[in-house]
């Protein structure tokens, strides 16, 4: 069975993990309040900081990929390591973040973001 193709997918989820990504290096409490790994008003400690900015770098780097894969193959390959990513984070943070609906909407937000790469890896 061949699949419809929507090379373009894989190419806008990119952008869209690159942009994202540099909002999160650039102020990581856009991460961590909704994760609650800070309150609203803390200061986040400089480790939390340097994690979120390193998962930023990690997703900046997958997105960028995506984005500017020369061919199928190669857009191929970088939307499979973000699926993967994705899911590195909904069992990390569904298993970590110290809150229970925190964790609840990180495993949402990680596994409909993996999914919608997945459809992308499939179209593209």
């Amino acid at each position: 069975m061949t699949s419809p193709k929507a090379p373009w997918l894989p190419r806008v989820l990119g952008v869209a993990t690159a942009a994202y990504s540099v909002a999160i290096i650039a102020r990581p409490e856009l991460f961590a309040r909704p994760t609650k790994l800070a309150r609203d008003g803390d200061e986040l400690s400089r480790g939390t900081a340097i994690g979120i900015r390193a998962l930023g770098g990690r997703d900046l780097a997958c997105g960028l990929a995506m984005a500017l894969a020369p061919d199928q193959q190669a857009r191929r390959t970088a939307t499979a390591v973000r699926v993967g990513s994705d899911l590195a984070d909904l069992v990390v943070l569904g298993t970590s973040l110290p809150d229970r609906e925190a964790r609840t909407k990180s495993v949402a937000v990680a596994g409909a973001w993996g999914a919608l790469c997945a459809l992308g890896w499939w179209l593209a």
